[in-house]
């Protein structure tokens, strides 16, 4: 039996879009970089050595091969510590070429939204996260299933539409 494809191979073998759509207002609790930002350090956009990682060279190479690749995130308003944090960082993303949009969660309510977040490539493969109640990973999974394609790929561009691109976007 031939292992899951990581999110970096579906990054890599990603032809035309990746798009990702965060639903939670906090992630992964034991991150040092979210430790060090709520102990006031801020990263540099002009000092990219110091925020540059691994990470953001596949998505700007990604970028760099033609592909649109897109983030979406809905967020509780007024927003979360974690969610400061994100919008402060999300500056390297839109640096290295993503797109980023964010909607308020009240202004979500008439979009039919799958349960998790997820990343779809190429309107045809799904990643999608499952996380815990301390808001870890726990687990992932990979599926081609047409109806659920679909509704993940409907909800995106829903939430994708009536959202406010990051620099547009105020947390309060």
């Amino acid at each position: 039996m031939a292992a899951e494809p990581t999110l970096e191979d579906l990054m890599r073998s990603c032809e035309r879009s990746a798009v990702h759509l965060e639903l939670r207002d906090g992630y992964t609790r034991n991150d040092p970089m979210l430790d060090d930002w709520l102990a006031g350090v801020r990263l540099d956009p002009a000092d990219r050595a110091s925020w540059w990682h691994p990470w953001l060279e596949l998505v700007e190479e990604t970028i760099g091969r033609g592909v649109s690749v897109r983030r979406a995130r809905i967020v509780s308003t007024p927003v979360s510590e974690y969610i400061r944090y994100e919008y402060d960082v999300t500056f390297r993303n839109i640096l290295v070429g993503e797109e980023v949009r964010w909607l308020s969660r009240r202004d979500a309510t008439d979009i039919p939204l799958p349960g998790n977040d997820f990343w779809l490539f190429d309107d045809r493969l799904l990643l999608v996260y499952h996380f815990d109640g301390k808001d870890d990973l726990a687990a992932r999974e990979v599926t081609r299933e047409p109806g659920v394609v679909k509704l993940c790929g409907s909800a995106f561009e829903a939430v994708w539409e009536r959202a406010t691109p990051h620099d547009d976007f105020r947390l309060d």
